[in-house]
């Protein structure tokens, strides 16, 4: 590999048909100009479909990866059992299929795990083909190259024309006639070198920053890879003082009753339009709101005490307190990083400080309201 290039990746979701690896390095490396030549091809399939990528891919004299290569003088390309990736089951187990909903959510973050380890190098350039395997596969394949993909990486598609789409003895355009036959009773005669292939290039919207700010990984699996994302893209806040729930982004915060009813004031403040301000002296206005937040937790003995130490209102040192003790607590929850955006911060000038959540008004819900 030349100084400075990239190494590039290919890697093919393949279910009963390995003739998609072979399509797609050919769309790849001797149809596309300027052309595309893989140093490496990762296939990601179930048991069966490792079995037939062996037997008709595989052999380095009669395996049709092989012969591509051959026929057309392209370079050595590492495909082997080395890159051979057959999906397995949370428990680690070897899927001989993909039939239930563990099944799936397995591939997917399996399919997590695989990109995120060739896009954790930035020395490669990762292109995806979603031709081939069950069509929950194939989206869980570009839904996973699109948490984790950077500039450089591509999502694609091959198609192949009829009738040599899907037929068990088509594997690329051939540079001589080759006579290959339909399925019986009609046998009819087919010359593969008259094939065409088409790659389609698919955009995507690339959310690696994302899920780097939310810290997501492998080890959260595809799901909570998602709702991570989903956090960064669309905080949802969900607060219930009667049941003591405060939720960020779907993850449950522990908080103290006071700190939930203050931050419940904030929340309420947020969903109406409104910033509060820090008191600069004593301010009954926000005492009362708060303590009304106060009662809904049902700590009656703790609001009738907290009502005497605010009776007079609640002062500076008191807000900023509570400020900091809920931002503590989301943080501690959520991490640094992914706290912001439900975290209580100055919205005004130092000297005029008013405060409001950064969560939007209506991703907020109230609960048992």
């Amino acid at each position: 590999m030349k100084k400075g290039r990239r190494k590039r990746v290919l890697l093919v979701v393949t279910g009963l048909s390995p003739q998609v690896v072979t399509e797609t390095v050919y769309a790849l490396a001797v149809q596309r100009k300027p052309p595309w030549i893989p140093q490496e091809v990762r296939l990601v399939t179930t048991a069966e479909g490792a079995e037939r990528a062996r037997l008709t891919l595989m052999d380095r004299k009669t395996g049709w990866f092989h012969r591509l290569r051959r026929e057309y003088g392209l370079p050595e390309i590492r495909f082997g059992e080395e890159t051979l990736r057959v999906l397995k089951d949370r428990e680690g187990k070897i899927l001989p299929d993909i039939r239930t909903a563990e099944d799936n959510m397995a591939a997917a973050d399996f399919l997590l795990r695989e990109m995120l380890e060739v896009t954790g190098d930035e020395g490669t350039e990762l292109h995806v083909s979603i031709a081939g395997g069950r069509k929950t596969m194939g989206f869980f394949a570009g839904y996973a190259l699109s948490l984790c993909g950077r500039p450089q990486d591509v999502l694609s598609h091959v198609l192949v024309d009829a009738p040599f789409e899907s037929h068990p003895g088509f594997f690329y355009p051939a540079r001589e006639r080759q006579v290959i036959h339909t399925a019986p009773p009609e046998s009819r005669p087919l010359d593969a070198s008259k094939a065409q292939v088409t790659l389609a290039e698919i955009p995507f919207v690339r959310l690696r920053e994302l899920l780097e700010r939310a810290g997501g990984g492998a080890e959260a699996g595809f799901a909570g890879a998602v709702d991570a994302v989903q956090g960064q893209v669309s905080p949802v806040l969900e607060l219930d003082c009667a049941a003591g729930i405060v939720r960020a982004g779907g993850v449950e915060v522990r908080m103290k009753p006071a700190e939930t009813a203050f931050y419940a004031m904030m929340a309420r403040a947020r969903k109406e339009g409104r910033r509060v301000e820090c008191p600069p002296g004593e301010d009954a206005g926000l005492a009362s709101a708060f303590l009304e937040e106060y009662r809904k937790c049902g700590r009656v003995q703790d609001a009738e005490r907290t009502e005497k130490a605010l009776r007079k209102g609640m002062d500076r040192e008191y807000f900023l307190e509570r400020v900091s003790r809920v931002n503590r607590a989301l943080r501690e929850a959520l991490g640094g990083v992914r706290s912001q955006p439900y975290e209580i911060a100055r919205a005004g000038r130092r000297t005029e400080a008013e405060y409001a959540l950064g969560v939007q008004a209506g991703a907020i819900r109230l609960l048992g309201e």
